[in-house]
């Protein structure tokens, strides 16, 4: 009999319960008795909505506080020893000071989650001695079961995906230092597995996604080993290997490793796990959990042609062997269509987040063991039929656009050394600061906005108020002596969430938040139909801004790889196609900025390598499509106007000549978090154009020191000419205070003085 089964569901709530109780803890105004009971209410409810369902196999310990990976590290002791020495399990302002940072310690690192828009918290192994100091899984074990008669599987991060997650001395672990770090932690994992069987954990999950990243066959033998002792220990508890995101290189080594089961991603796997299970079979008497539905998009499946991929697979597996589930986690969806009560009702047909995900999965494992689903069947058909044919979807002049731009030359008029040339009109100074776009939205910008959705501020009083907040912080700008300005994207939710909001083909929904990095919850646009752009967006309130200071002010934007891989979108398209598209309405809003006055613009790309395929064999294919459309959108200005682009939380290297091939006069990247790891990209490969390497960290609510920021400087003037370099912070400050913000650029400003001192070099 096939069974159902769910990978990890979304943390945050409905309507971001978790996100506001931590706010509100952070923010003393509610303490952490409080914080805990909110948090177990809502985990339960979770749960209880997984066993109402009718899913048979739940996990449990998928929730966190605040990231699944510092949830292991803290667990295990791993704590960098500038937060202090632990001997048992950490309070949560411990917990919490290594992901945000102190007064005196900077925040541990953070980067993506693969190739998703999740964060996670690096572990720092420097020093670190492992320890057993929480079996958090137990502890939510027995509280599933408790409460609410739960038997559930739950999730661990295995261990040797953990340590290559993990740096040491700013490097990630390899070789033979991962052979070495897992000999010290198997022996607590050992530990945690003999007290799960001791509570009678029958299946445990054992998140290994590092094993679809897979460069070196030899490395299975880690693998092999963390299986050999954990089922030796317990030999009561089923393991299952998860794998996701893409499809496992070494598919007969993996699936022979001795465990129960595993699960396979067979959505975002190129159709390569499907291949070969079909040509070598699977093991007898092991578990397949096959991710059949899309765990990391949006739009309801075609439950007809998901019945056929069912079959495919049981013609490999017999039915006793099957799992059904999603491919990966629920993580990174939306938690319910029934909140998103004002979608055109077409659209609103064609979507599934988490529940509805896990509602398919149900119905497929019903199907599959001989139920009638003809009626679910049906209405999947209808609801998919009515979106792919609506107008929405064949729009047959955005097609002819995008085919005539493609057919014509889609390059700067001249190259950059003729460019950079032309742009000394700008009049810009050595060691130009800037910031990255926005500025801090205080409680009163979003109450504002709020009461104007409501319709309690009429749309004059919220514009006369947006406009008060732009020129107040011009006016901060100028008092802080930065060179180049931004109006400060007060009138923005989020970067990709208001291009969505102004252009034909996308939508925005009321509450589908999906979480991005602690607290921090974003709402995905959705991409429903061909791209259009239809009038100004960004050109108003950037001309204001201009009119109020003799600097210069950057026109901001969102580019289309970054729209693409921060928003959901269609299915029935190929990304690359859709891309084309969106670069092509965004070169209308170029155009629309220039002919306006602005004379420097930035394409934020902050997701390009975000969504850079696992498998190398696919990267350049989506390289290539990358750079196309980031050049559809900006290639059209004159050589006058400076073209600039920022990304955030990448390594570089080995996108580098990509980064280049943008031909963006000016890039700004993150570095300072990554403790200035992103300048070894520049020093193996010369950069001939001009670049900000952010010199603080704006994730953290501490303040660098001018010293800490000054040291920043001249770490990447060693290998970037001083002539190229910007001077600005890693990323956006909308999630600052003000009270943050403004002496943290004030020092930001006082280092690139300081600096222009020590240099010589003048305004």
């Amino acid at each position: 009999m096939v069974k159902s089964s769910n990978a990890g569901y979304p943390r945050i709530g409905e309507k971001r319960e978790w996100k506001f109780l931590l706010e509100h803890l952070w923010a003393n105004k509610i303490d952490e008795t409080e914080f805990l009971e909110g948090t177990k209410a809502l985990r339960l409810a979770n749960l209880k909505k997984q066993q109402t369902a009718g899913v048979d196999l739940i996990p449990v310990a998928d929730y966190s506080n605040y990231d699944h990976v510092l949830d292991t590290a803290a667990a295990f002791g791993v704590v960098p020893q500038r937060f202090g020495t632990f001997t048992s399990k950490l309070s949560l302002s411990d917990y919490y000071n290594i992901a945000r940072g102190t007064k005196d310690a900077v925040a541990a690192e953070m980067t993506k989650w693969f190739n998703t828009n999740y964060h996670y918290i690096v572990p720092e192994l420097d020093h670190v001695h492992f320890q057993l100091l929480d079996n958090r899984w137990l502890t939510y074990y027995k509280e599933a079961k408790a409460e609410l008669g739960i038997d559930g599987k739950p999730v661990i991060l295995g261990p040797v995906s953990f340590l290559k997650l993990s740096k040491v001395n700013d490097e990630y672990v390899r070789g033979e230092l991962l052979d070495q770090l897992l000999a010290e932690l198997l022996p607590l994992y050992v530990q945690i597995f003999k007290e799960l069987a001791t509570a009678g954990v029958k299946w445990v999950q054992l998140d290994e996604p590092t094993l679809a990243t897979l460069a070196d066959k030899k490395e299975i033998q880690l693998y092999k080993k963390v299986l050999e002792a954990l089922h030796e220990a317990a030999p009561e508890v089923k393991i299952l290997v998860q794998t996701y995101f893409a499809a496992v290189d070494y598919y007969q080594d993996i699936v022979n490793l001795p465990a129960a089961g595993f699960g396979l991603d067979f959505v975002h796997d190129h159709g390569e796990n499907l291949k070969a299970l079909q040509t070598n079979g699977f093991p007898e008497g092991k578990v397949l959990a096959a991710g059949i539905v899309d765990g990391r998009n949006i739009w309801r499946s075609d439950l007809a042609k998901k019945q056929e991929l069912v079959a495919k697979i049981e013609q490999a597996v017999k039915s006793d062997q099957l799992w059904l589930q999603a491919s990966n986690s629920l993580l990174h969806v939306p938690i319910t269509v029934k909140n998103e009560a004002k979608l055109d009702p077409v659209i609103k047909g064609g979507l599934a987040f988490a529940d509805e995900k896990i509602a398919e999965i149900v119905t497929l494992t019903k199907g599959a063991n001989g139920v009638d689903i003809t009626a679910e069947l049906a209405d999947s058909k209808n609801a998919l039929d009515r979106l792919n044919q609506s107008e929405h979807r064949n729009n047959a002049k955005v097609k002819e656009a995008v085919q005539t731009i493609l057919a014509s030359k889609t390059e700067r008029h001249s190259t950059y050394p003729q460019r950079v040339k032309a742009q000394g009109v700008l009049n810009l100074p050595v060691l130009p600061t800037t910031t990255i776009g926005s500025f801090p939205q205080s409680p009163e910008v979003r109450s504002q906005r709020k009461a104007w959705r409501k319709g309690d501020l009429s749309n004059e009083a919220y514009q006369e108020f947006l406009d008060k907040e732009t020129k107040r912080w011009i006016k901060i700008q100028e008092d802080l002596d930065i060179d180049v300005l931004v109006h400060g994207e007060f009138e923005r939710t989020d970067m990709v969430e208001y291009f969505g909001q102004k252009l034909k083909g996308f939508t925005t929904t009321q509450n589908g938040w999906v979480q991005s990095y602690g607290s921090r919850c974003v709402k995905p646009p959705l991409v429903f139909g061909d791209v259009q752009w239809t009038k100004p967006i960004t050109v108003r309130d950037t001309v204001f801004a201009q009119k109020q200071t003799d600097r210069l002010v950057k026109g901001m934007l969102t580019s289309a790889v970054t729209v693409i891989n921060w928003s959901f979108v269609r299915d029935d398209l190929p990304k690359n196609l859709v891309a084309d598209q969106i670069g092509l309405a965004l070169r209308h809003e170029v155009k629309a900025l220039e002919d306006a006055g602005i004379k420097i613009i930035q394409v934020d790309e902050p997701a390009l390598r975000e969504g850079l395929p696992l498998k190398p064999r696919y990267r350049q294919e989506y390289l290539d499509n990358a750079v196309k459309a980031f050049k559809i959108t900006t290639t059209g200005v004159k050589d006058e106007t400076q073209i600039h682009t920022h990304m955030c939380y990448s390594d570089f290297e080995d996108i580098l000549p990509a980064i280049s091939a943008l031909d963006a006069d000016v890039i700004s990247i993150e570095s300072s978090r990554s403790k200035g790891e992103s300048i070894k990209a520049f020093e193996q490969t010369k950069y001939d154009k001009q670049i900000g390497l952010g010199v603080y960290d704006i994730h953290s609510p501490r303040i660098p020191s001018v010293e800490e920021i000054e040291q920043n400087i001249n770490r990447a003037l060693k290998v970037i000419d001083v002539h190229q370099f910007w001077i600005n912070p890693d990323c956006g400050l909308k999630t600052r205070k003000e009270a943050e913000t403004i002496p943290a650029l004030k020092n930001m400003v006082q280092a690139r003085n300081n600096v222009r001192a020590k240099l010589g070099v003048k305004e």
